[in-house]
């Protein structure tokens, strides 16, 4: 179980060239392209908009509405290799804008993490409930940073980035969580 958390971002991460191309696609009105775009990036973009707004309803509708943006903004990206960290900015900000909207954080359901991050059909639904049970002994900050990178691939600067964070503070955050889903997978309760 350990080894596959380990693995994930391996395996799903989608490349940033092919991502390009897709945007480039996007930005000459090619809706297949959108579509390709959405489904190669939407977990990720649910995952960010999840760990902030901590409700599935609103972090769907902050998919739609980052989806949207796209859409009508793909023109404004720049080829620089990290059309993740482009994309997750723009969710990240529509998701802050739903939060002072709404003024207040609403407590995640349980069931709207089992959708998140342990997707794969290689995950056992015991799995998905182990993992889902030490993702929550993980501080929103740290969840944020290991799903980021987990689900997404994202390296270590991007997710400094896009959370505005200190490379530092992400790299420590990310070893500090690892070790709490460690101790929690291998039975270890932390004081």
């Amino acid at each position: 179980m350990w080894m596959m958390l380990a693995a994930m971002p391996a395996n799903r991460a989608p490349l940033p060239a092919e991502l390009e191309d897709l945007l480039l696609g996007v930005a000459a009105g090619d809706r297949e392209a959108l579509s390709e775009f959405y489904a190669r990036t939407r977990t990720a973009v649910y995952g960010l908009a999840l760990s902030y707004l901590r409700s599935g309803h609103d972090a769907e509708d902050v998919v739609q509405d980052t989806y949207i943006r796209v859409w009508n903004s793909a023109e404004s990206y720049r080829p620089q290799g990290k059309p993740m960290a482009w994309l997750l900015t723009i969710a990240k900000h529509l998701s802050l804008m739903r939060l002072r909207e709404r003024d207040k954080v609403v407590d995640l359901p349980q069931e709207d993490w089992n959708t998140l991050a342990i997707d794969s059909p290689a995950v056992t639904a015991e799995d998905r409930q182990v993992l889902t049970a030490a993702l929550c002994a993980l501080t929103d900050q740290e969840r944020r940073i290991v799903l980021l990178h987990a689900v997404t691939g994202m390296k270590h600067r991007e997710i400094a980035q896009v959370l505005e964070l200190p490379l530092a503070t992400v790299l420590s955050k990310y070893h500090r969580a690892l070790k709490k889903l460690r101790n929690r997978l291998e039975g270890d309760e932390l004081p």
